[in-house]
């Protein structure tokens, strides 16, 4: 993802800093979706796989990073605290 636009990009509840999830986080909830544990943040199931997160400044929520586009939309953050 583009640093620039990475350094405006905050979170739509918080307004906290968002940060690239690692690798190790991405395929940890991957491996939920597979299983189909994974819940978003409005308790709706997640059936597609994420490319990449950025995660919140606390570390508590992960937006999806889907075809390269940041899903910044609040219900579809992943609680992960």
């Amino acid at each position: 993802m583009n640093a620039e636009l990475l350094s405006i990009l905050r979170c739509p509840e918080t307004r906290q800093m968002l940060v690239l999830a690692e690798t190790a986080v991405v395929e940890r909830l991957n491996a939920q979706v597979a299983a189909g544990t994974l819940r978003n943040a409005a308790g709706q199931p997640v059936t597609a796989k994420l490319d990449g997160g950025l995660l919140r400044a606390d570390g508590k929520a992960l937006y999806p990073v889907r075809n390269n586009v940041p899903v910044l939309l609040v219900d579809e953050a992943i609680v992960l605290a």
